[in-house]
């Protein structure tokens, strides 16, 4: 007789992992910590079958924990947040605890088993960290233009200037930086390499975009256009309902995807004729557009 698979959905977040089993339906609380992986993994051990885990994306809570889990060699995957929103209202599941959010996760995964995605490389893995990191830097120069533009129609020391110059200087050294070990990571690895070549060789998409696509879609390469569109938030989404023609639009998309949506797609729309792809005929060329 085979064993029946045990399923575990486990809320992450800052300090505590609360868990809920099944079929038995037992819970377990432990510290997100490396003391209470260690606790976890021999408690996955222990249990009968087959055991697979599930949890949500935590803005990278989760991380730790899931390349923990997939060391020991245990199925582990990443769920997105919106499906089990989703699937708590359609149960009229209306409070939220964390608790409650284990077992949510705990009996989506019984009702869609494919759901979620596997842990990425660890080349895959560095270079999301180093995307993210520059993305960041990015952003800390533009709120310095902004600060250094408000600042010159006051009337500011000289040394206040020179404090904002070497700042600024000191930034674009580490954005040239980055961008360096971002090609340096892309090129180790050849499957990378050449999902970067043809992924620039699309108008708009540059070396910045490519390395974002890569680090943020690991699918790419495994799945359709259609699906590579619709996950990248690019793909129109009918909203029709009897004599009623509403309008076409994209919807939800992957935390760390949205700005891939606001830069690299805007301008692939733009520059794409409408003719070679028949999801841009419904699609206005505008930027109000792409939303999620």
């Amino acid at each position: 007789m085979i064993a029946a698979t045990t399923v575990v959905g486990i809320d992450v977040s800052r300090d505590w992992l609360d868990g809920f089993c099944l079929p038995g339906e037992q819970r377990f609380r432990l510290a997100n910590s490396a003391e209470g992986h260690e606790l976890l993994v021999a408690a996955i051990r222990e249990m009968p079958g087959p055991v697979k885990i599930g949890f949500e994306a935590t803005g990278g809570q989760e991380w730790v924990l899931w390349a923990t889990l997939v060391a020991a060699e245990i199925d582990a995957g990443q769920l997105p947040p919106a499906q089990i929103k989703a699937f708590a209202l359609s149960r009229g599941t209306r409070a939220k605890t964390d608790r409650i959010d284990a077992e949510l996760i705990a009996r989506f995964m019984q009702f869609r088993p494919e759901a979620g995605r596997r842990l990425p490389s660890e080349n895959l893995r560095i270079l999301r960290a180093l995307t993210t990191r520059r993305a960041q830097i990015v952003d800390m120069r533009k709120r310095l233009s902004a600060q250094i533009a408000a600042r010159r129609k006051q009337d500011i020391p000289a040394d206040v200037e020179g404090m904002d110059a070497d700042l600024w200087a000191m930034l674009d050294t580490q954005v040239g930086d980055l961008e360096r070990r971002i090609e340096s990571v892309i090129a180790q690895e050849e499957t990378s390499a050449e999902k970067a070549r043809l992924l620039r060789s699309i108008p708009g998409i540059g070396p910045v975009s490519a390395a974002m696509l890569i680090a943020e879609m690991p699918e790419l390469g495994r799945m359709t256009s259609g699906e590579a569109a619709a996950m990248t938030g690019l793909a129109p989404v009918p909203h029709d309902s009897g004599g009623m023609r509403g309008s076409s639009c994209p919807l939800w998309v992957w935390p760390g995807r949205a700005k891939l949506c606001t830069t690299a797609g805007t301008r692939t729309i733009r520059r794409t004729p409408r003719s070679s792809c028949t999801c841009w005929r419904s699609v206005p060329c505008n930027s109000s557009t792409i939303r999620w």
